[in-house]
């Protein structure tokens, strides 16, 4: 999977972006699990997981200093 871009991040309506924020912090907390029990078949998953999770939470911070 490739990384996603910020401008997908950007797409989303407020409400979907905090959903999307949920999810992927959900998702993170299952792949340091799956990695801490040797599970985690996809390591690069994790890293761009994290990387997805800081583009989501740059638009959120954008949107809130412009209102």
């Amino acid at each position: 999977m490739a990384f996603r871009k910020i401008s997908e991040a950007r797409e989303l309506k407020d409400e979907e972006l905090a959903a999307e924020i949920v999810s992927a912090k959900q998702q993170l907390f299952q792949y340091r699990l799956e990695q801490t029990t040797g599970r985690l078949d996809k390591p690069h998953e994790f890293r761009h997981t994290k990387r997805w999770i800081a583009q989501l939470l740059t638009v959120q911070t954008e949107r809130a200093k412009n209102s």
